[in-house]
């Protein structure tokens, strides 16, 4: 197999440069051979165009009557001749030969060739016109020739005129210098334009070969759908470049979303904010209605200059459920652990009553000890038959209790065994609970939370407490994610609590009211599960006093 060690280097000279000796080359041939061809046809229409400038000229000679009359009488004055030189000399032509129908000459540029006979002959006896390329005797020329008719219209000679190559080649000189100056003018501009154009695709590539471009997409493919995080990149009008199937499902987008503007696929509001970089902010938790969302959005830069951005997506939601659920049983073991030795210390008192004997005050104090949050807590299952949600309030029960925070459920409240959305209720419940255990804790004097559940027909939640309430101009943001009024506290986030409550209560079809009038009140309705789907939810705030 031959190799060509010049073909090698050229393949590693740089994109740009390849690309623009490849067009400097084909402008050069193209111009090239432009200019031969348009020579060539110019050539020929020059000689068609002196061809009929002599016949012109041979044809106005022989209606001339002066030249008629001649030639019928033989021209006894040698008028004839005369007349033929004033006609070169006004028309420029190199020769005008006027013969009779015999072939005798009665003129000619050589006067010794007047009345000798034409070696070729009479060619216009056929009453024709004629034009051609002669080889005469003063040189090649462009040649016309006409016949002279008598007034019967009988041919009595031909007038042949001739004009010699020589300024042919003149004229197609001067053509030929306007051509060349042409075509290097529209070469210099060519390689101009080949020059900024070869400029501008390496400012494009930022001056990557074709194989670092090829490279760097099946890496970028490789890492865009192998990394577990989703993935959005925009350019510099919001337009969505790249995608990848995690953003994707994660975002809820649909098919066939490259190209498309991000305002165009996802409504209005914080996510949109979020992604566009209205919001700015590291891991800005967002929450959809699938989904708890980590979102980092930055700018990129390439060479100095704004290329888009990137967007990054995580799903947080099991892990920031673990988190809270976490803080949720790291609270409820410190209660534990604190009533573990107030148990202790009640048992010490007992056993010491008991040994001294005094039976009275055993009675007394066993009294007083039944109305502790604990043996209250006691209660609930029969009113909350739901295990799940009886121990979780149970257990809410006494880490409030630990905050010196009395945490109350109603005498009526009744939930079934089974009540309608048990699962996103439990969620619903522990968040509404610790948002207002949230509320009160600052606060001196009593601290109050009443909690009262019903499922006659769907499910009534109302957690209400004597808090410092919700401003009236933050109604309508409680319920958004990422917004609170408290620091954050380590281990979880603030501002989630509420708007996985909303996330869920939509989606389950229900409603949620809120009122502010002395402390805050949350009024939760689920419907039952047989009155319709899910989706199908209206949000009701109501401010009072």
């Amino acid at each position: 197999m031959m190799k060509f060690p010049a073909f090698r280097r050229w393949k590693t000279w740089p994109l740009a440069t390849q690309i623009l000796l490849v067009m400097i080359t084909i402008l050069v041939l193209t111009v090239s051979i432009g200019g031969v061809l348009y020579s060539n046809d110019n050539s020929q229409t020059l000689q068609q165009q002196y061809e009929l400038r002599a016949l012109s000229i041979a044809s106005s000679v022989a209606k001339t009557p002066s030249i008629i009359t001649a030639l019928q009488t033989g021209d006894p004055n040698g008028e004839v001749a005369t007349m033929a030189e004033q006609f070169m000399q006004a028309t420029g032509a190199a020769y005008v030969v006027i013969a009779n129908r015999d072939g005798i000459r009665f003129s000619h540029p050589n006067p010794a060739l007047i009345g000798k006979r034409l070696e070729e002959g009479v060619i216009a006896l056929d009453g024709k016109t004629h034009v051609r390329v002669n080889e005469g005797s003063l040189g090649t020329s462009a040649n016309g020739i006409a016949p002279v008719f008598s007034d019967r219209g009988v041919v009595v000679g031909e007038v042949s005129v001739g004009i010699m190559e020589t300024k042919l080649d003149s004229q197609l000189a001067l053509d030929l210098r306007t051509i060349v100056a042409y075509s290097i003018l529209i070469l210099l501009f060519s390689v101009l334009g080949s020059i900024l154009l070869a400029r501008r695709i390496k400012r494009v590539t930022f001056g990557l070969e074709p194989a670092s471009i090829a490279s760097l997409l099946r890496e970028r493919e490789a890492l865009l759908h192998g990394i577990k995080e989703g993935m959005l990149a925009l350019d510099t009008d919001d337009r969505v470049t790249v995608v990848n199937e995690e953003a994707t499902r994660l975002l809820g987008l649909g098919p066939d979303v490259v190209g498309r503007r991000l305002s165009d696929i996802v409504p209005d509001g914080r996510l949109l904010d979020v992604l566009s970089g209205e919001i700015r902010g590291t891991d800005e938790v967002i929450v959809t209605d699938e989904y708890l969302l980590a979102v980092n959005h930055m700018r990129v830069e390439l060479g100095g200059r704004n290329i888009g951005s990137v967007v990054t997506v995580r799903d947080r939601t099991e892990v920031e459920g673990l988190v809270r659920e976490l803080h949720a049983i790291n609270g409820l073991t410190d209660a534990l652990r604190a009533q573990e030795h107030e148990y202790a210390n009640q048992l010490y008192v007992i056993t010491g009553l008991i040994e001294m004997g005094e039976y009275d005050e055993v009675s007394a104090y066993l009294a007083q000890a039944s109305n502790t949050p604990s043996s209250i807590a006691r209660g609930l299952k029969t009113r909350i038959e739901a295990p799940r949600l009886a121990a979780l309030l149970l257990a809410k029960i006494t880490v409030a209790a630990e905050q010196q925070i009395s945490l109350i459920v109603t005498e009526d409240s009744h939930l079934s065994a089974s009540p309608a959305h048990e699962q996103i209720l439990l969620t619903i419940v522990g968040n509404l609970i610790d948002n207002a255990i949230d509320a009160v804790s600052p606060q001196d004097g009593i601290r109050e939370i009443v909690i009262a559940l019903h499922d006659d027909q769907g499910v009534r939640l109302v957690v209400r407490d004597n808090g410092p309430g919700i401003p009236a101009n933050r109604l309508d943001d409680v319920l958004l994610d990422g917004y609170s009024t408290k620091p954050s506290r380590p281990g979880t986030r603030r501002g989630l609590g509420l708007a996985i409550v909303s996330r869920l209560v939509f989606r389950a079809g229900g409603t949620i009211a809120i009122t502010s009038n002395g402390g805050a009140t949350f009024e939760v309705l689920l419907p039952d599960r047989s009155q319709g789907g899910e989706r199908n939810s209206a949000r009701s705030v109501e401010h009072v006093g």
